[in-house]
Order: structure tokens, then sequence, then C-alpha cells
């Protein structure tokens, strides 16, 4: 299949992880182009005390992806996944996000307009989670490790999962 992901997120911060998915779909579905997309305000995270603003989580991926020839950065205000995903071929996700995806909550309750929604998903590329069931057509086939890291960790402090590569600084003239 050629065509073109989208993988949105809201990369607080962008970790090896994200990087292996992306990937990983860019790979197993022969994709010729992934958007990251971030999102301003990343549903059911605003107001975070964690979240990083905007500006400083797309600096991290435009860094962390800037070897990846077939990866753009885009940003959204859309909130939830099937809007963002409208219009791409396939949509990457790991498993937590893909059951956010289907909790009837984040469509104010209503479980109808929430298959309504999935119905119109692109294929989708799952990263497999720690104790998260996904469908095994859509699994990723991804290392082991990857499904241990989380943006969580590197922001309290791990820091050999932290998605963008420490550069030295510039030698003085």
């Amino acid at each position: 299949m050629a065509g073109i992901g989208v993988f949105p997120g809201t990369f607080n911060p962008v970790t090896v992880g994200h990087l292996a998915i992306a990937e990983a779909a860019w790979r197993q579905h022969r994709l010729e182009r992934i958007d990251l997309v971030v999102n301003e305000q990343p549903l059911a995270k605003q107001g975070h005390p964690d979240l990083a603003p905007l500006t400083t989580r797309i600096s991290w991926l435009e860094q962390s992806v800037a070897s990846y020839p077939w990866a753009q950065v885009r940003v959204t205000t859309e909130l939830l996944v099937v809007d963002i995903a409208a219009g791409y071929d396939v949509v990457i996700l790991g498993a937590d996000k893909w059951w956010q995806v289907h909790d009837p909550a984040f469509y104010s309750g209503d479980a109808e307009a929430r298959d309504r929604a999935v119905a119109r998903l692109p294929t989708p590329a799952i990263a497999p989670r720690n104790g998260l069931e996904v469908p095994a057509r859509f699994r990723l086939d991804l290392p082991p490790w990857v499904q241990e890291v989380s943006a969580t960790a590197v922001r309290s402090g791990r820091s050999d999962w932290h998605g963008v590569t420490p550069h030295p600084p510039e030698p003085a003239d």
C-alpha cells in the first residue's frame, strides 16, 4: 500500500517509542509520508500541569524527525482522532489511544455517534501496549521494549527514552 499516514499525539515529549512506532508504520504499510500531528490543546489534557507549550512540543518533534525524509510535522485544533485522520490512508495509534477512540465518553456518551465516527477511520496501525488488547490485523510489529516507553517516564527524568538527541554546542569561532 502506498499512501499517507497520520500519527496524532500530544508528543509531550516525543519519545524513542513514538519514533519506533512511526518507522514501523511507515515500513509495514509502505507509506509515502507520515504526518505527525500535534494537538494545540490535546483532548482530555487541557490545563494539565505537565503539558509543555505547543511551540516546545513542535520543536521537539521537528528535531526528532529531521532525519526522516518521509515524516512531516503538522499542528491541528481538531480534538477527535477520527477528525484528525480524515483524508488519510492509515491512522497510527498507541493501544491506549485506540481504546480512547472507542470510549463513548468522548462522543458525549453516545455509543451510536462513537460507532459512526469509528467507521470513518482509515486503516488503523496500532502499537501494542502492555495489558491492552488490540486487533491482530491492525497490530504493528514492534520490538517488545517499545511497549515500556512512556512520555510520563521521560518527564520524570528517563532521558534515554527522550526522542530528541541532545546536540553538543557548536564550537565558538
